[in-house]
């Protein structure tokens, strides 16, 4: 029987192929289902994040059901009211588009004759003047003689090259109904998928008992024991990501509106969360959340130091909060190597775009908690860390 067993390299190469195929499905299965995946994932990340409540709603006697309904509610009547304030203040912000363009026009307009003025005088700091003149009435030269030319041989001067005429199509308006369904058709899916957001949620929660007890059952011995931890795990970095960024996003959200009010910056309510969700995002977070404060800044007339001043401020919270407070509210429950972190932001981004960019470290940390609580994939729960 030895004699008829393959060598073992053959089996190394027929293992590694294996697992190359059984990657490359994967990752295939995950592309071409993201949005199956993006919507399953979202629904569990907020049932993670609302478990907590109904918990406490459960303490005043009230079914797991009816809590479950109370606690969704509540948070969706939380982000109406958060919604519907952002549209008043995205409306009131519409109506100063005009005034917005034509100051940003002015400052750039005024930036560029500064530059042109910068230019000509390190020309003539190397160049001289009369030296650069002298350059252009030879390249001139050229083109006057060959006028003379024509007019000793009498032939009329060259035609100036025709105008290019533009033709403006005018095209009838289009119903409403027409333009509505060919934007909305983009992001159809989109809607479908997030339709099912509230009742996965829903479901998630009111039946969460009933699912882990039948989920464990598909176990025996030691490895339900194991899964059990595994399942806890991935819900503690899960909820100590999502909060810890939650609680921080109020934080710098509410320092930054009050720094702005106090500096006069227009539309300050809405400016300063947009500011600090954007200083969340890893990597790119700090540049993006500069832009909006420094645009809505240079809409004040004759208000250059407060510019610079509201971009050094949100510059100094920004860091502050993710280089200290992240450190000490999510650093201690999520750890996980930096460059694994960078790796994952990498290829979720490119795998789900932006939601990927959100998603990536909740979905690292899950992988990690998993690892950590198999005696085979302790290693891989190693390398995924930060110790």
């Amino acid at each position: 029987m030895a004699l008829l067993s393959p060598p073992q390299p053959y089996q190394r190469s027929l293992r590694l192929g294996i697992s190359v195929l059984a990657i490359a499905a994967t990752v295939a299965l995950l592309y071409y289902g993201r949005d199956f995946f993006i919507t399953l994932i979202i629904s569990a990340v907020f049932a993670f994040i609302l478990d907590p409540a109904v918990i406490l709603v459960m303490k005043l006697r009230v079914p797991r059901g009816v809590a479950t309904a109370i606690v969704i509610a509540v948070s969706f009547a939380i982000l109406y009211a958060l919604a519907a304030a952002a549209w008043t203040q995205l409306a009131n912000m519409a109506e100063d588009i005009p005034t917005y363009s034509s100051r940003v026009s002015e400052i750039v307009q005024k930036a560029n004759d500064k530059l042109d003025e910068l230019e000509n005088k390190m020309l003539d700091t190397v160049v001289p003047k009369n030296l650069r003149e002298q350059q252009q009435q030879i390249e001139q030269k050229p083109q006057e003689a060959m006028k003379a030319r024509r007019r000793r041989a009498g032939l009329p001067e060259a035609p100036a090259p025709p105008a290019i005429q533009q033709v403006r199509v005018v095209t009838g308006p289009k119903p409403v109904l027409t333009a509505l369904y060919t934007y909305v058709s983009g992001y159809f899916h989109v809607l479908v998928m997030a339709s099912f957001v509230p009742f996965l949620v829903y479901f998630m929660l009111s039946w969460r008992d009933h699912i882990g007890k039948s989920f464990l059952l598909l176990f025996s011995g030691e490895d339900r024991f194991i899964i059990g931890r595994s399942w806890l795990g991935i819900g503690e970095s899960t909820r100590a990501y999502m909060l810890g960024n939650f609680f921080l996003w109020m934080f710098l959200a509410s320092a930054l509106g009050i720094a702005f009010f106090l500096l006069g910056v227009p539309y300050w309510i809405l400016v300063g969360p947009i500011s600090a969700f954007f200083a969340l995002l890893p990597y790119v977070g700090l540049p993006l959340s500069l832009v909006l404060p420094a645009l809505a800044t240079l809409a004040i007339p004759n208000k250059f130091k407060v510019v610079i001043t509201v971009i050094l401020l949100t510059a100094v919270l920004d860091l502050i909060t993710m280089n200290v407070l992240y450190a000490k509210i999510i650093g201690r429950r999520v750890r996980l190597n930096p460059l694994i972190v960078t790796i994952a932001l990498m290829f979720w981004g490119l795998l789900w775009g932006g939601v990927g960019l959100v998603l990536a470290v909740p979905i690292t940390a899950a992988i990690k908690a998993v690892c950590d609580n198999f005696e085979g994939l302790e290693p891989y729960g190693k390398i995924l860390g930060d110790g």
